[in-house]
């Protein structure tokens, strides 16, 4: 072989690669954004928290992985913090403008967490049967007459109740009874009895179940209920 044929045979080779490296990594991410897709479409999504209600367990602008299987294939738990659609009335409308372009692109398939103003972050405290009502001569929340010892809750400096307001109800069946963490800064079920719901999520309308805070990495955090906030509350509400 001649230098001329060696040098032009050492280009292709060279080209050759190049044009591979290139066609590889085409591949490798067509296939991780249709892996997020799919995730997105049947496991897992991001949402992101864009207010104080839930805090100090999720703070503003906190990132959130749910699990999108709760409740279709797995139930829905007292304890559990719940992504459900606004049902009517219980969001205000927010200044922020909709994701365009690639940023509507990246939430579209999973790669961004999702800032669209319908939906909800709360807390699960009543299910389908249970009668919430707040509040016992200590100040405490009560699931079918056992009272919560709530460690998560957030309340004003010198405030005792677990709750500015009281009431009385019993969950419909197939509905949840939400409240957020920071209980005096959580327009929850307490504060939209007067909408058609009357302050109940329909377990239809739940999205699914937050199981880890992700971002930002410094209060990466697994998610779930407290263990003993609920002891008793089942055999309570079958007597």
């Amino acid at each position: 072989m001649s230098e001329a044929e060696a040098t032009a045979s050492s280009r292709h080779t060279r080209r050759g690669g190049v044009i591979g490296f290139l066609r590889d990594l085409l591949v490798i991410i067509l296939i991780a954004v249709l892996l997020s897709f799919l995730l997105r479409t049947f496991f897992v999504r991001s949402f992101f928290i864009p207010s104080e209600s839930m805090q100090h367990t999720l703070e503003i602008d906190d990132r959130i992985l749910v699990n999108q299987l709760v409740p279709e294939l797995v139930p829905v738990h007292r304890g559990d913090i719940v992504v459900f659609k606004d049902p009517g009335g219980w969001l205000l409308p927010r200044g922020t403008e909709p994701p365009r372009g690639f940023a509507k692109f990246l939430q579209s398939i999973g790669l961004a967490a999702d800032t669209s103003n319908e939906y909800v972050v709360k807390r699960v405290i009543g299910v389908g049967g249970d009668r919430v009502a707040c509040c016992d001569a200590q100040g405490r929340m009560t699931v079918n007459g056992v009272p919560l010892t709530e460690p998560y809750i957030v309340k004003p400096e010198g405030e005792e109740r677990a709750s500015a307001i009281d009431f009385d109800v019993t969950v419909p069946e197939g509905s949840l009874w939400v409240m957020g963490d920071n209980r005096y800064q959580s327009k929850d079920s307490r504060y939209n009895q007067d909408q058609p719901g009357r302050g109940f999520v329909p377990e239809d309308e739940v999205v699914g179940r937050a199981f880890v805070l992700n971002w930002p990495l410094d209060r990466f955090t697994w998610l779930g209920s407290p263990k003993g906030t609920f002891t008793g509350v089942d055999a309570a509400k079958e007597n």
